[in-house]
């Protein structure tokens, strides 16, 4: 079973779609101090994320708190290697979270900026989108 699936959905398989725009909401740093910030639109995979929590609560050894700004609503399905044309559209391969270009990755608050900026790179290889380091804006 997947580590970051929804409990429940209304339908099963969801057509492709597009991933055009920038992020208008979920762009700023809301919980923690500081996020990482996503530069690209894509799609991150239910493991990326949870190889990205991963990597940074190791490196934070229980000091701070990580917030996962994203999870992984959308269904990807795929059909079996050497399936013949036809026969209906393949079963639930894995669940992914459409990303745009501004969206909060992941969020970290009470650390010192250094140590948040390379746990946060650490997430950052873990991505399959270019990312940057973003501080928390206060007064605006």
């Amino acid at each position: 079973m997947p580590a970051n699936m929804p409990k429940r959905v209304k339908y099963r398989k969801s057509q492709k779609g597009r991933n055009r725009g920038n992020a208008t909401r979920g762009n700023t740093v809301a919980f923690g101090d500081f996020g990482l910030q996503s530069l690209e639109p894509g799609r991150v995979n239910a493991r990326h994320i949870e190889a990205g929590r991963i990597a940074a609560t190791h490196y934070l050894h229980r000091e701070g708190k990580v917030y996962i700004r994203i999870f992984p609503h959308k269904p990807i399905s795929s059909k079996p290697l050497e399936t013949r044309m036809g026969k209906g559209k393949g079963e639930v391969d894995y669940w992914t979270a459409l990303v745009k270009p501004g969206t909060m990755l992941y969020e970290i608050g009470g650390v010192e900026e250094h140590v948040a900026k390379v746990a946060l790179l650490r997430v950052a290889h873990k991505m399959p989108v270019r990312t940057r380091f973003v501080v928390r804006r206060h007064g605006l």
